[in-house]
């Protein structure tokens, strides 16, 4: 097997070796970003169960497809992709209930501890992206909470930059007053 190299040789090197059927490979790909895409997940969904049940299918997409993986980006943008696209199809099947209720006790922390002051501001930020349009709610969780940039926000949502600014602000406006009225 010939070297790699270039800026994402570790990733290439992982996917090659769990192509060729290196099982301990492919674990580590998934310890490795498991966190990050269940924080994706988790953002876009809120709900536990179906958090979980996408992100098992996130990893299992990877695999299935990870011939295609070709280093041009990250493998972490790679697996985003696919948890966002997932997550979005996920809600497109909720679309005719209402995804979340206020009440809803929630179990998943979308961010880390040092992000917001407390368990109940989480709370709150949680309540208040699921009222955002997923469009905008894709966004904010990239861009805001995963602490994408803005052009690599583009790039797992396939949009151009200037759509990706536009949905960021819109999506901060709309929020304001959502918090707002969650904080009375």
């Amino acid at each position: 097997m010939e070297k790699v190299t270039g800026k994402y040789a570790d990733d290439i090197s992982l996917v090659n070796a769990a192509i060729s059927g290196d099982q301990k490979a492919f674990e580590e790909i998934v310890v490795k970003y498991r966190t990050m895409v269940a924080k994706i997940i988790a953002g876009m969904l809120g709900n536990r169960t179906d958090a979980d049940d996408v992100g098992q299918e996130t990893f299992l997409r990877f695999y299935r497809s990870m011939h295609q993986y070709k280093g041009d980006a990250a493998l972490g943008t790679y697996l985003t992709r696919i948890a966002i696209n997932l997550s979005l199809n996920e809600l497109k099947k909720r679309k005719s209930h209402r995804w979340l209720s206020l009440e809803e006790k929630h179990e998943n922390i979308i961010a880390d501890k040092h992000s917001y002051r407390s368990h109940d501001d989480t709370e709150l930020v949680e309540k208040a992206l699921a009222q955002l349009d997923t469009k905008f709610r894709a966004v904010v969780v990239l861009r805001i909470m995963q602490g994408f940039s803005t052009k690599e926000t583009a790039q797992i949502l396939k949009l151009p930059l200037g759509t990706v600014l536009s949905r960021l602000a819109r999506a901060q406006e709309k929020l304001k007053p959502i918090l707002q009225k969650l904080e009375e």
